[in-house]
């Protein structure tokens, strides 16, 4: 997940943001309603080529409107994050599977709705996430994370 914060986006660990990608057991192994998939290319030492994670806390206000956060509150919401694959990896229908995964959990472990936010600027994630979700605030025009990060906010419908 580091590399990933390095390589794709370009601007590297930020603590406020990525606590859980140092402390990945804390975060999610320790909470059972809290869940990180992880796909591996047994063909390449068994590489991790993409992750899906999901957690219980809520979008925080700041950096993300306010709104957002009070619509999706902590503890009743689960939040879809580090949703990544590896470019050679991709469009082989893996990400799609890993979050459909990570949405059937969250109906199991009784959370109300699932929400992620994305920056859209990386290629092809605006499209896959206008196919598995609804949006529900484009952020581009406030400029919630600074220049140069396209956030866009989505709610990932229930299955049933």
């Amino acid at each position: 997940m580091l590399d990933t914060l390095y390589r794709e986006f370009g601007y590297g660990y930020v603590p406020g943001w990525h606590e859980d990608v140092v402390d990945p057991v804390g975060t999610y192994l320790a909470d059972p309603r809290h869940l990180l998939l992880v796909a591996r290319d047994e063909s390449a030492d068994g590489a991790v080529v993409a992750t899906t994670a999901l957690h219980s806390r809520g979008p925080a206000h700041p950096p993300h409107p306010r709104w957002i956060a009070e619509r999706y509150p902590s503890g009743s919401t689960a939040q879809l994050v580090r949703v990544y694959v590896r470019p050679e990896h991709r469009r082989q229908g893996l990400a799609g599977a890993m979050v459909r995964s990570a949405r059937g959990f969250a109906e199991r472990a009784g959370y109300r709705s699932v929400y992620l936010h994305t920056n859209v600027d990386i290629e092809g994630a605006e499209p896959f996430w206008q196919r598995m979700a609804r949006q529900v605030c484009d952020a581009r025009t406030t400029g919630e994370h600074g220049p140069g990060v396209s956030t866009v906010h989505f709610e990932i419908p229930p299955t049933g």
